[in-house]
């Protein structure tokens, strides 16, 4: 993990604070000041900010929250608007969100204290199912697109002004039922299996219907049920398992395609030996055979 990331995921300061403490040479690596952002902190590394030891926090805790509307998730804004870090607890200050809501949103956002156990939710095809509201009926083209999916060259609309992904694909989704409808509005459950950069605001923006309310209900699973507004509960027993299963095949899983990828390397290597060594037997043929 790179030392910026490191410091931000294991201490209250937030990655761009963490990069202003390494410029300032108030991080340590070793007891040596290291101004490396880009450095890899290995296993045995001794990180101190400001003189005091960084400990990773190696205990898996997992912890749901019901995100309010007109907050990010982020540790800190430029612009001085209120962060889930203000909302939640100092304890979990150092706890990475797993994906993201955008300030509009609301619902269910899993936080973890294990980096890597973000990045395996963040990156699976794990469900995420969200009751949502737009501002005009339903349409066929609308439920073909999600029943059949949708690539979009110019996918901006329903974007943040300042994004800079501009295309987008849009796989079918896993699931729709719409739930209420009227003459300016449709009611939805979707469910999908990507997290993308406001997936649905621009999936719904294409057809030039607005998303009104978004709300997550259910990730992988865990779902948000009666947690109130604002309000954070642990991981139960068997949402604990089911993630501990979840990561063993997942490591699984890696550990066989770097072996496969590895094996192909070498496979690749020894191809290009011998082909090399059969060029060079050709060609003393060849000389042998001029000779004569």
């Amino acid at each position: 993990m790179r030392l910026n990331k490191f410091i931000s995921h294991n201490t209250k300061y937030s990655r761009r604070e963490a990069d202003k403490l390494i410029e300032e040479g108030q991080v340590t690596l070793n007891k040596k000041t290291i101004k490396d952002f880009g450095y890899e902190v290995e296993e045995g590394d001794h990180i101190a900010v400001k003189g005091k030891p960084v400990k990773e926090h190696k205990e898996l805790t997992m912890v749901v929250y019901n995100k309010p509307k007109g907050v990010l998730v982020t540790k800190k804004d430029d612009r001085g608007r209120a962060t889930i870090y203000h909302k939640l607890p100092g304890k979990y200050r150092h706890f990475v969100p797993v994906g993201r809501l955008d300030y509009a949103s609301e619902g269910l956002l899993l936080l973890t204290d294990s980096p890597e156990v973000a990045t395996a939710l963040m990156e699976s095809g794990l469900d995420r199912t969200y009751n949502l509201k737009i501002d005009k009926p339903i349409t066929e083209e609308m439920i073909t697109a999600m029943k059949e999916g949708l690539v979009l060259d110019d996918a901006r609309a329903g974007a943040h002004e300042k994004s800079k992904i501009y295309s987008m694909e849009f796989a079918p989704f896993a699931h729709f039922e719409i739930r209420a409808e009227g003459k300016n509005f449709t009611k939805l459950r979707v469910t999908i299996t990507e997290g993308k950069n406001r997936e649905l605001r621009r999936f719904f923006a294409h057809f030039d219907a607005k998303v009104l309310d978004l709300k997550r209900v259910a990730f992988g699973g865990i779902e948000l049920n009666n947690l109130p507004t604002n309000k954070t509960r642990y991981f139960t027993r068997r949402e604990y398992d089911d993630l501990h299963k979840f990561m063993k095949r997942r490591r699984t899983n890696a550990a066989i395609e770097a072996k496969n990828t590895a094996n192909a390397r070498k496979q690749e290597a020894q191809n290009k030996q011998e082909k090399t060594f059969d060029k060079q037997t050709s060609n003393s043929a060849d000389k042998v055979a001029k000779k004569e």
